[in-house]
């Protein structure tokens, strides 16, 4: 597991790196956007990849990996989304940046403890099954949503959103560290 902690950081490099970049260019702007509409883009991003996997070409010049880190980075802005809730009001960039860090770390931690119960089966998984779980996720967390969050056993829209962060990851790891031993 010490392979998978190492990869997995090395991942929330890269994703953290591009959030930053964009803030810088942005501000954060999306923080008037309501969890919902980041459901939607979540839903966009996965359902290119899907496209992707099953045409086999693009013919906008980006592959999947740039998707899987939108996956990621909206699911954390969703996660911040659902606890500050949307506003007008642009967030500080260290708070955002501290928010992102926090959210990243939980998802790590969560990961952990499953990839500990379940013995690393990710690893022999391919690429496009996590696609589908994030797709099948975000059904889930729109079903949720337009029960105005309420569950009456299921894990909230939250749950969801960290759970689609970690096949992303999954996803990541595979496609930068494939070649590995």
């Amino acid at each position: 597991m010490e392979k998978t902690n190492k990869q997995y950081d090395q991942v929330i490099s890269i994703c953290r790196n591009i959030f930053s970049k964009k803030m810088t260019d942005y501000g954060t702007a999306w923080r008037i956007l309501r969890p919902k509409s980041l459901t939607d883009q979540i839903y966009i991003k996965a359902q290119r990849i899907r496209s992707i996997e099953e045409k086999g070409v693009t013919k906008v010049d980006e592959g999947v990996k740039p998707e899987f880190i939108g996956i990621i980075n909206y699911c954390i802005m969703g996660l911040i989304q659902l606890e500050l809730g949307p506003a007008d009001e642009e967030l500080p960039n260290d708070k955002t940046q501290a928010l992102y860090d926090t959210y990243f770390d939980q998802a790590k931690k969560l990961m952990m403890d499953k990839n500990h119960d379940y013995g690393e089966a990710w690893r022999n998984m391919r690429i496009s099954s996590y696609t589908d779980l994030i797709l099948m996720k975000i059904k889930r967390t729109k079903q949720i949503e337009d029960n105005q969050g309420k569950t009456i056993i299921s894990e909230g829209i939250d749950a969801n959103y960290m759970d689609m962060i970690n096949y992303a990851v999954f996803a990541l790891i595979k496609i930068e560290f494939e070649n590995e031993d």
